[in-house]
């Protein structure tokens, strides 16, 4: 009977772990609708090119990208974050 103590806790455990990745998971996707906003707002629309290089911007912590996406030409952010 010293197993449902044990079973208990796990499971409390993983419900703890579900709720944080569901908190980062939003947060990050809460990133990625600034840094779509920004380069929307910057450049019209967010083509093929400019999406391709959102996941290497989300790299950088907030307070590097946003800085980037405000006073980046999209040539430079496009040479800077593409993978050529």
């Amino acid at each position: 009977m010293r197993l449902a103590p044990l079973y208990q806790q796990e499971r409390e455990l993983a419900k703890l772990e579900g709720k944080l990745e569901g908190k980062l998971e939003g947060r990050l996707e809460g990133q990625r609708q600034v840094v779509e906003n920004l380069l929307r707002v910057r450049f019209g629309s967010v083509d093929a090119q400019l999406s391709a290089i959102i996941e290497a911007i989300l790299a950088l912590p907030p307070e590097e990208f946003t800085p980037l996406l405000v006073q980046s030409s999209r040539q430079d952010l496009i040479a800077r974050f593409s993978n050529n």
